[in-house]
């Protein structure tokens, strides 16, 4: 491994490595402690980053981050930067960087926080308000209001600087479409004609997925946001009611959405529950299954080319040729016709970093127009910034689908931003996941997730809807 990139083992004080492998067992990364029990960031002329090193999803990622970390220590020659990489799922990312940042001896100087955690991490206390940097920062009036919206949490302070966002839709094979007599360019209008066509797919081209999404609670948000939530906020009914300040743990659309997934996997219209109930499911689908083009139909996002692209883990010049975006229609076409989900990725400060100042100045310079622009060219997933977002290199970069992707945002939605959410995502997991192998019907998965969203919000906190 590159001497800048300090695994997370080697940096944690002996009794917390005890803790750690007590909640979470060993860290794949386990190294010696060579590099000494001390934080490398106690020094004022260094600073962390820590993020989550998902494999082939985080190449663009790496390739951003090093070469703002370049620019960095040329106009701060007294300064180094290191990467906190941290392979995990990302249940269990979450819970390593929780364990790093309380601590005072392991919390890096920044954190790439997914946008949902926002809230729950400001209300813990592991992150820091930016408004006082903010309010001199006149970069800040270039980056979109409603994604603004997603690193604000209820206090009403700011606790991040988004680096992407993204929109999600339905990806379909048109080679295999044609084979199965289905239309191209295809348009669902309601969730039966996406069943529909997978049923003709699995009639009229046998050997081939009919159906992908992530069903499983390896795969974390990627599974509640990406296929429960897009399904349900196509519905009538939501996963929280802001006016009553309550969960909504049941309702018609909830079980619907249930339905509907049980639809998928009991008329083996689905993948096999070896290839979507792991963690790697993401990169299966991606670099194997979509490149072969064994898959018909995969709800996900607008990133999806960014593994494809040249230098990518998985370079496929005319995947975008193949594999169409489409967006995601309501359940019966009503209005607004289509749904989408949108979230994020923001670097923070945790409240417990030692050079707050120096990881201030590496987050403007990383969110700056042109290494925002390097990010989004590099990774696939859209940019939070005005600018960005109309510069013609990224509107039209080969393989890129901005364009699709972003037409998504006028009907997307965001994931409830209170601080139970992580917990209530949690839940939504479980149920899928028990629908996908058939260990609970619909109904009984969501009484399963009413009752455990009750236990960890209170009763007093939820309500029915008729």
């Amino acid at each position: 491994m590159d001497d800048m990139f300090l695994s997370p083992t080697k940096r944690l004080v002996p009794m917390l490595l005890v803790s750690l492998g007590l909640v979470l067992g060993a860290c794949s990364n386990s190294a010696s402690n060579q590099e000494g029990n001390n934080k490398t960031g106690n020094s004022k002329n260094s600073i962390e980053i820590a993020f989550r090193d998902f494999g082939s999803g985080s190449v663009g990622l790496k390739e951003w981050l090093n070469a703002v970390k370049e620019e960095f220590e040329q106009q701060h020659s007294d300064v180094s930067v290191r990467f906190v990489p941290i392979q995990a799922s990302e249940g269990d990312f979450f819970a390593k960087l929780a364990l790093m940042v309380k601590n005072e001896q392991t919390a890096p100087d920044i954190v790439t926080e997914d946008t949902f955690m926002i809230n729950s991490d400001a209300a813990a206390g592991n992150i820091d308000p930016l408004d006082k940097y903010i309010e001199q920062w006149d970069d800040w009036k270039n980056f979109n209001d409603r994604v603004k919206q997603g690193v604000t949490a209820v206090d009403g302070k700011v606790y991040g600087i988004p680096y992407s966002t993204d929109t999600r839709g339905l990806w379909y094979n048109v080679n295999i479409f044609r084979k199965a007599g289905l239309p191209v360019p295809w348009n669902p209008k309601s969730w039966d004609d996406v069943l529909e066509a997978a049923k003709t797919i699995k009639e009229k081209v046998p050997g081939v997925v009919p159906f992908w999404a992530n069903s499983g609670k390896a795969t974390g948000e990627a599974t509640s946001m990406q296929t429960f939530e897009m399904l349900l906020y196509g519905t009538e009914d939501t996963l929280y009611n802001f006016d009553t300040k309550k969960w909504i743990v049941k309702s018609q659309g909830f079980l619907d959405s249930l339905e509907f997934i049980h639809q998928i996997y009991s008329n083996d219209l689905g993948p096999e529950l070896s290839q979507v109930l792991t963690g790697k499911a993401g990169d299966i689908v991606q670099t194997e299954l979509m490149p072969k083009e064994k898959v018909g139909i995969v709800l996900n996002g607008n990133w999806v080319p960014g593994v494809w692209r040249e230098g990518g883990p998985s370079p496929w010049p005319e995947g975008t040729e193949v594999y169409k975006l489409t967006a995601m229609p309501t359940q019966h076409g009503q209005d607004p016709g289509f749904t989408s989900m949108s979230g994020g990725w923001a670097l923070s400060i945790p409240s417990k970093a030692d050079n707050k100042d120096l990881a201030w100045e590496f987050i403007k310079l990383a969110t700056s127009e042109k290494y925002n622009k390097l990010y989004v060219l590099k990774q696939g997933d859209l940019t939070p910034r005005l600018d960005v977002a109309e510069d013609p290199e990224v509107l039209n970069a080969p393989g890129s689908v901005t364009k699709e992707a972003a037409s998504f945002i006028k009907f997307t939605h965001f994931r409830p931003g209170v601080d139970k959410y992580p917990a209530v995502s949690t839940a939504i997991q479980a149920a899928v996941e028990a629908v996908a192998t058939g260990s609970l019907s619909p109904k009984e998965a969501m009484e399963q997730y009413a009752r455990e969203v009750t236990r960890v919000v209170g009763k007093e906190n939820v309500e029915v809807r008729k």
